[in-house]
């Protein structure tokens, strides 16, 4: 196997097209240079130069072999870099998983923070509903989540990433929409309901019937998906609850009805990361948002 010292040598050579220059170039003499060309042409099985009156010329092997030393150099200049940005959390990547909810919701507003940041960073994303998020965090599938509360403090540390309203989804034209006012729980207490699943959508579930007085009676379906909510309601087979951050999907056949009696903003969504963290850019990505977890304290 050839060295780097050899690949320098013969690349001065090459690039000075003289063997006294070349030497001079790399502060050596002229027959520890020659010898470092003849080793490498032996290990490599080929004749790389060929001398004249008209000084040193490149065989058509030779021509071949510079481009390939010169990738191989410019790689072992930028390896103690990389490695030492990647260490540093600057450059790699992370594994950031999401909830479905999340992508029309503030999503793209933090991948956009971490990349202007973080340009070297390559993000790699994995939509996953909050409960395959924690078992991906536990198992070193993913770095970082954007999942909803709660969580087992045991195993992860989170941070609040965005807080929102709750808001009436109902079919266009329905009458639930022309009030002029926040609809009421008595307002939608005969209404065919659109929930989220108790099994697959815990935390919205949960949230919902702690805030309203549900008739589950009146639960027409159960899906795990906001997106699939919505549509359920555009095709008017009942109205659902959900974040504000779906109002920017702009379905057709629906529309968005305040809620009355509510607090401000009580949808959740936290940044969560194993215990201990996976990722040495973790650390850098949280520094990152803090633009966006900033804004709760």
């Amino acid at each position: 196997m050839f060295s780097f010292e050899q690949l320098r040598g013969f690349v001065a050579v090459a690039e000075e097209r003289h063997f006294g220059r070349a030497a001079e170039r790399l502060s050596i003499t002229q027959p520890p240079l020659s010898r470092q060309i003849q080793k490498l042409e032996r290990t490599i099985g080929a004749q790389l130069l060929v001398r004249s009156s008209r000084g040193v010329q490149l065989t058509a092997a030779g021509q071949a072999f510079l481009a390939d030393a010169l990738r191989l150099l410019m790689l072992a200049e930028r390896a103690p870099d990389l490695a030492r940005r990647i260490g540093a959390g600057e450059a790699g990547s992370i594994r950031i998983g999401f909830t479905g909810a999340a992508a029309f919701g503030v999503l793209g507003e933090a991948l956009n923070l971490i990349s202007a940041k973080l340009p070297d960073l390559r993000l790699e994303l994995s939509e996953r509903v909050t409960n395959d998020q924690m078992a991906a965090l536990t198992n070193g599938e993913l770095d970082l989540g954007l999942a909803r509360p709660p969580f087992d403090r045991e195993f992860c540390f989170s941070r609040l990433l965005h807080r929102e309203r709750l808001v009436l989804c109902v079919p266009e034209g329905h009458w639930l929409a022309n009030l002029g006012r926040p609809v009421s729980a008595t307002d939608f207490s005969a209404e065919a309901l659109i929930m989220p699943s108790a099994d697959q959508a815990r935390y919205f579930y949960d949230l919902i019937v702690g805030l309203l007085p549900i008739v589950h009676d009146n639960v027409a379906h159960s899906v795990s998906q906001i997106q699939t909510m919505i549509w359920l309601v555009a095709a008017r087979r009942g109205i659902a609850f959900v974040p504000e951050s779906a109002t920017r999907m702009h379905v057709e056949g629906v529309a968005w009805v305040e809620l009355a009696e509510l607090p401000e903003a009580p949808v959740e969504l936290h940044l969560v990361w194993p215990n201990p963290a996976t990722s040495p850019a973790l650390s850098t990505v949280l520094e990152a948002l803090a633009p966006l977890t900033g804004r709760f304290g």
